[in-house]
């Protein structure tokens, strides 16, 4: 357990590190955030996140156990209805879409 541990601390310094050498090169926003971003909320949320986008509430909610449920019919709803991206910027505000 204690390797375990200490490869993800390496890991995660790794991926720190990496991230301040890319902002300071200008590149995209990327690193451990990115990372997180793209592994738990999917390629969308990563791939907008590193475009400069924040992560939408509705998007934390869902790694809440049980209660992601709700979030994750309502966001079928949403779909089956044929909400937009260009409707969510409109309603949230640009930041998140």
């Amino acid at each position: 357990m204690k390797k375990v541990l200490a490869c993800l601390l390496v890991v995660v310094f790794l991926m720190s590190s990496v991230s301040v050498v890319s902002a300071a090169q200008g590149a995209g926003r990327g690193g451990f955030m990115g990372f997180i971003a793209g592994c738990c909320f999917g390629i969308r949320a990563g791939g907008a996140y590193n475009e400069g986008k924040e992560i939408h509430w509705r998007e934390w909610v869902g790694l809440i156990p049980y209660v992601n449920i709700i979030f994750y019919i309502w966001n079928g709803i949403d779909g089956a209805n044929g909400v937009s991206t260009k409707d969510y910027a409109a309603k949230y505000g640009a930041m998140y879409y």
